[in-house]
């Protein structure tokens, strides 16, 4: 790492050096400065610019002596080995409620991957993994594994809607690009993994780029031999350290594609857009950048000279370097083995592909049966191509996700059942669950609620009779108009939170509010009583 391996000389005209390049309101930055080892440098914007994560400790940053190209494997990058089943579980503990059986398939299927990766040579392609069927009513928590599970998995997680693809042959979306949407997850997840390991290499070089704007590059037309030049360089480099050239304003050469997003997304890696005619944008983009780079010796995107100051510079240049270093890196070799060896593909609504008995034989319809069939050789195993090369399916773990209340599992054909071997059954939602959903949860609603009105200055708190009494009439309606689950949760809270929410702005509202039992009573009573329900049937 440069910044480390550099010892921070002051020449003899550091005072008029600074006078000569530093405005005065600039002096006030000494008292900011602060020195950290551990971050390899001390970018005063790094705390506003990036998370405090996005700055790795030195011991994720390759050797300086290491090539960009020799970076550790796809497993390590990929690799589970911490989350063991136990784990799992107790993390989906906190935002889910219940549905164990569901909690340990999936956390069973997720170390399992971790698992095969140990194998030896031999036996490691006999070794397939076994796809889940989850089955359960609406609202008790399905596709909230998935959600979860996307932010646990340090894989390629892709998360689909059945009903949006239709048989080969019909218009709409076929089921192959569930691959490709996955491999464009694979490939930013590299690619963010990459650049959090280059980081520390890239930093650096972003230093020694600042120096080259502000006085020139190391020893051009001077000899490497030239005294001046190099302790001007030092004294220069000493100020950046110090953050005394933070406001100076430069002039930088910034391509037309940087800034345009990716490398600091803290959440779940989301597949690049394709729009609903199933063009894929970003294939297109690519396309159209390599063609604006022109012809001859120059590459690339064009670029456009713009003037920032070091501070903002210092952000561009990085994402410049990661570029360049990542350009030797085979991001799309290590991508596909992502895909291949750790994908996870999970498929929500099912269910609504499959049609009973009776009414497939009587219709047709083009996201029925034949998505169905089309799923079948891609949850066995093939091979799928895409602009990146060719992606087998054949270690992929697909896990199958619907309600099955106007149909049975029976119902899908009897291939694409005995592709999903492993059945797991969830619960539908009682009185004690709707209670434990509304406590339980770190970000359960009750505390929304609170933490919402928190902000007009409004303290607002439950007492324990009122969250039962929520659930009480939630689990009511459930049985009397139509189960769906946990979110009718959202129904009744929005109900009696209506006036409340309503008149916390206004000065004249109370400093504490307390919802009792009898309150709830009250908002929910034309609920309970009234025969029409429509309007909160969602």
């Amino acid at each position: 790492m440069l910044l480390a391996s550099c010892t921070f000389r002051r020449a003899p005209s550091a005072a008029a050096l600074r006078r000569s390049v530093l405005p005065t309101r600039q002096v006030g930055h000494f008292s900011s400065v602060t020195s950290d080892d551990d971050k390899g440098d001390s970018d005063s914007t790094d705390t506003t610019a990036s998370p405090p994560d996005d700055d790795p400790p030195t011991t994720v940053n390759p050797p300086t002596d290491q090539p960009a190209d020799q970076l550790p494997t796809t497993d390590s990058i990929f690799s589970t080995k911490s989350l063991r089943p136990t784990e799992v579980v107790a993390e989906l503990n906190r935002h889910i409620v219940g549905q164990s059986s569901a909690k340990k398939a999936v956390a069973i299927a997720m170390r399992n991957r971790w698992r095969r990766r140990q194998l030896p040579p031999e036996l490691l392609k006999e070794v397939t993994p076994r796809n889940v069927l989850m089955i359960g009513p609406t609202g008790c928590g399905k596709t909230e594994v998935a959600r979860r599970m996307a932010k646990l998995s340090d894989a390629p997680f892709l998360k689909v809607e059945a009903t949006k693809f239709t048989e080969v042959g019909y218009h709409g979306r076929d089921v192959d690009q569930i691959v490709r949407d996955l491999m464009d997850v694979s490939m930013a997840l590299t690619k963010k993994r990459q650049m959090e390991r280059l980081r520390g290499e890239a930093k650096g070089m972003v230093e020694e780029r600042l120096l080259d704007i502000l006085i020139g590059p190391d020893g051009s037309g001077a000899g490497s031999g030239s005294v001046s030049n190099k302790s001007q360089r030092d004294s220069f480099r000493g100020m950046l350290k110090d953050g005394l050239l933070e406001n100076q304003e430069i002039e930088v050469d910034v391509p037309d594609n940087i800034g345009q997003g990716g490398g600091k997304d803290d959440g779940a890696v989301m597949a690049f857009g394709v729009d609903s005619q199933g063009v894929n944008m970003q294939a297109i983009q690519d396309m159209m950048r390599k063609l604006g780079g022109g012809g001859g010796q120059r590459r690339g995107p064009p670029t456009e000279r713009k003037k920032m100051t070091v501070a903002d510079a210092r952000e561009i240049i990085l994402e410049i370097e990661l570029e360049k270093l990542l350009e030797k890196v085979d991001l799309k070799k290590e991508a596909i083995a992502a895909a291949e060896e750790s994908g996870i593909v999970f498929i929500d609504e099912i269910d609504k592909i499959c049609s009973s008995r009776d009414y497939s034989s009587k219709t047709a319809d083009a996201s029925a049966e034949g998505v169905q069939r089309d799923l079948l050789p891609l949850v066995e195993g093939t091979t799928i191509n895409t602009k990146y090369g060719n992606v087998n399916t054949d270690y992929m773990l697909f896990i199958g996700s619907g309600a099955f209340h106007a149909v049975k599992p029976s119902d899908m054909l009897p291939e694409l059942q005995g592709r999903l071997p492993i059945r797991v059954e969830l619960n539908g939602l009682t009185e004690e669950d709707l209670y434990k959903i509304l406590t339980e949860p770190e970000a359960n609603l009750v505390r929304q609620q609170i933490e919402l009105i928190k902000t007009e200055g409004v303290s607002l708190s439950f007492e324990d009779d009122a969250i039962r009494e929520i659930a009480k009439t939630a689990a009511h309606l459930n049985r009397t108009v139509e189960n769906i689950g946990a979110r009718r949760l959202h129904t009744v809270m929005e109900r009696i939170m209506e006036e409340i929410s309503f008149q916390a702005a206004e000065e004249e509202t109370a400093d504490e509010v307390i919802v009792t039992k009898a309150l709830v009573k009250e908002r929910l009573s034309d609920v309970l009583t009234s025969s029409d329900l429509s309007k909160y049937i969602l």
